[in-house]
């Protein structure tokens, strides 16, 4: 099962809003990646067993990186960029430049490419909310 929203969390606006994170750099809109990597790590945190934003590799507005621990006890390090995400090292805080992954849109993607019981935890979610939903429209 492939999906790009969260289900526990649907936005409630679409728009540019003036204090959002991003900035104006040179005529473009630039996202700060540390901003972006904790919002990715707080979407998700209820499906792993350990995720947080990088302390000790690099972030800048370009890149972040974030370690992921999925509840098969697997670790990985991920790279944030505006490409999207990928796996760049096997273990928390590690680069591997020989390493060449794909990159993937959402980080409900990738981890559904790495985790499956990260697949169930996410699916099951869902399943909650639209039966919450559901029973909030019949009342």
């Amino acid at each position: 099962m492939e999906t790009d929203c969260n289900p526990m969390e649907l936005p409630n606006n679409t728009g540019f809003e003036e204090d959002s994170d991003y900035t104006d750099f040179e005529g473009t809109e630039v996202k700060d990646m540390r901003l972006e990597a904790e919002a990715v790590v707080n979407d998700v945190l209820f499906a792993v067993s350990n995720m947080f934003v990088s302390k000790t590799l690099p972030c800048a507005e370009d890149v972040a990186y974030i370690n992921v621990e999925t509840r098969e006890r697997n670790r990985y390090c991920l790279e944030l960029t505006e490409a999207g995400l990928r796996v760049v090292a096997y273990d928390f805080d590690q680069t591997d430049d020989r390493l060449q992954t794909p990159y993937h849109e959402t980080v409900y993607s990738l981890l559904d490419s790495l985790s499956p019981a990260y697949r169930e935890v996410f699916g099951n979610a869902l399943l909650q909310r639209l039966e919450a939903l559901k029973k909030e429209s019949q009342s």
